[in-house]
């Protein structure tokens, strides 16, 4: 019988289920038949035509993405925009398109657990605690048994992530870095959480200027971008397919670019 996307659904639903997302959100299956036999999976971070004729070269009928190709929904098919084209050629030529966002990154060892974990941090715990179940919600806090100077925290997050330029609040009075709070994608909605638990640093995406003229002085925040903080999304779907379908084929996407360039 081979594998079916329900099966693939079932795998990643089963670590971050669909209950966990936010109420703005819409993961899940976006494009396709559930009982479909899947032939290959591609991961991705996010769903654009390079993407899905990556999908097609390599003979992957299945597309699991992080951000939802279909967020705000469609009112008409005409191919208009990228979003339209994807879903009519993606129909047309028989692929599937599935999207884990916030489940993902409020599962017990989602996305910002993997970047605790590429950060070598201990003692992690939940940055803000959801009301669907004990270990699950949005960010993480760590900490390093030794101090980090701070510079070197910085390079090493720079590294890290393959930030090219980092930016990070300069003022700030904290020489070395202990413990560390950090969210995968646009976290500035949470710097107060950070600063309540004691953090010496907080990292995320898409902070704005008064973020830092506000923060800055009593936190080191360092904006790692969005794109960049997320991309472990596709390893976390990638060892959970590996490990619980050893024989489907599972491919993460080369395709994949940034849609924010630095001159």
């Amino acid at each position: 019988m081979g594998t079916k996307v329900r099966d693939i659904i079932k795998v990643i639903e089963d670590f971050a289920p669909l209950r966990l997302q936010e109420s703005y959100d819409n993961a899940g299956l976006q494009v396709g038949n559930a009982e479909q036999n899947v032939s290959a999976v591609l991961l991705c971070l996010d769903v654009t035509e390079e993407i899905l004729h990556e999908a097609k070269a390599r003979s992957c009928n299945l597309i699991v993405s992080h951000h939802p190709l279909i967020f705000k929904g469609l009112k008409s098919l005409t191919g208009a925009d990228q979003t339209q084209r994807i879903v009519i050629e993606a129909l047309k030529e028989g692929i599937s398109i599935y999207s884990a966002h916030t489940n993902l990154d409020s599962a017990s060892e989602g996305v910002s657990f993997e970047m605790a974990q590429m950060l070598s941090l201990k003692d992690l715990r939940v940055l803000v605690p959801s009301e669907a179940g004990e270990g699950v919600g949005l960010g993480i806090v760590g900490s390093y048994e030794n101090p980090v100077p701070q510079l070197e925290f910085l390079r090493r997050v720079k590294e890290t992530f393959g930030v090219k330029a980092l930016r990070y609040s300069g003022q700030t009075q904290h020489l070395v870095i202990r413990k560390v709070a950090l969210c995968g994608g646009s976290g500035a909605s949470f710097i107060g959480d950070a600063m309540r638990c004691g953090a010496d640093a907080y990292l995320s995406g898409d902070f704005k200027y008064h973020d830092y003229t506000s923060y800055g002085l009593d936190m080191l925040i360092a904006d790692i971008g969005h794109h960049e903080s997320e991309l472990c999304s596709r390893r976390i779907i990638s060892r959970l397919l590996r490990e619980a379908l050893p024989e489907c084929v599972t491919y993460i996407a080369e395709s994949e670019t940034n849609p924010i360039k630095i001159l």
